[in-house]
């Protein structure tokens, strides 16, 4: 018995130098990983202004900004991943989380952008995506880097913005967009994912836009036609005014005198004779309510009924212009024309 216990523990203590061995090695890099986590990154704030924004010609309207990531503490000319995030922001709306400029009662869509050409969104949420941040493709921007032989190194980002367009409904006011972005994911090395550690939260950012109030406006030919010579009976046509004026604006349509009026008589003129036909512009079509200028937003100046009012909502909005030629003494032959200036007060 005693000798079969001898022959055993020789093999004991192999087996143990075996496995000391094993384990030493296996330290090895646990010790070189430990030295590279004592380098930290830090990121700047992204600030930007898109300034006075008019929201009527349906247009986008861009911005940009820029931020930096500073790293210390890494290896000599090391390699980091980077993975660079936006977020939806704490403005966002909606499942989806949209990005949106917020006003006080209301909000407009915009985006980033990692390019000038803005073609690639810098993370894939926001408006017209089906996923939602972060589990959308790409959840943000990767890139190597390079720390400098100190192991240090700042670089330099610029992102991106854009108001989406056609949102012409979007009523004016400030509007402020506001996040705890951007954010950067880092590791040492040159490939592979975004890490899930060493992730370092922005110093808060933001952008700013003013959407002001304004007005377009349109009109199509008044056409009274063609007339024998003697014009003995009214002779009546229409057009049409569009005024395209930005959501919740005030406004009132006012019409002038004409190039060629005697007083407050409207006249059509036969080139650049003295031969000229009366005629007349009204906002009813019971002819009744002379058309005049104005110059307040809220109510016709010259009376009621003397202009046409309004309230916008960013799409086109027409409006009637009742035209008489009454009957007067019969005028020289040709064609008789008249300009009329229309004045939208908002």
């Amino acid at each position: 018995m005693a000798p079969t216990r001898l022959e055993r523990m020789p093999r004991t203590r192999r087996a143990r130098a075996v496995v000391w061995t094993i384990i030493v090695a296996l330290l090895s890099p646990l010790w070189a990983t430990g030295r590279a986590s004592a380098m930290s990154c830090s990121v700047g704030a992204s600030t930007g202004a898109y300034g006075s924004v008019n929201v009527l010609s349906g247009a986008a309207a861009s911005a940009t900004a820029s931020f930096t990531v500073t790293c210390t503490g890494g290896g000599a000319n090391q390699s980091v991943l980077f993975c660079l995030n936006i977020g939806p922001g704490t403005t966002a709306v909606g499942p989806s989380g949209e990005r949106v400029l917020r006003s006080t009662s209301t909000y407009i869509n915009h985006e980033f952008y990692y390019d000038s050409a803005h073609t690639q969104l810098w993370g894939s949420w926001g408006v017209g995506s089906s996923s939602a941040y972060p589990s959308g493709s790409p959840a943000g921007i990767q890139q190597i880097v390079t720390l400098n032989s100190s192991g240090s190194g700042t670089f330099a980002y610029t992102v991106y913005a854009s108001i989406l367009a056609s949102q012409q409904s979007t009523a004016p006011g400030s509007f402020t967009w506001n996040g705890n972005e951007p954010t950067v994911q880092y590791t040492p090395g040159s490939s592979g994912p975004c890490p899930t550690g060493g992730s370092t939260s922005g110093s808060g950012s933001s952008f700013t836009a003013t959407i002001s109030s304004g007005c377009n406006v349109s009109t199509t030919l008044l056409n009274f036609g063609s007339s024998p010579s003697a014009i003995t009976s009214n002779i009546d046509s229409t057009a049409t005014i569009t005024a395209q004026c930005t959501d919740s604006t005030p406004y009132s349509i006012g019409l002038g005198n004409g190039a060629n009026a005697n007083g407050s008589q409207r006249r059509m003129q036969l080139g650049t004779t003295g031969n000229y036909i009366n005629y007349n512009l009204y906002t009813n079509s019971g002819y009744s309510d002379a058309w005049s200028a104005t110059t307040s937003t809220t109510s016709c100046t010259s009376g009621a009924g003397t202009c046409d009012l309004g309230t916008g909502t960013g799409s086109n909005q027409n409006y009637t212009v009742y035209g008489r030629v009454p009957p007067q003494t019969a005028p020289s032959s040709g064609t008789y024309n008249d300009t009329v200036v229309v004045t939208v007060t908002f």
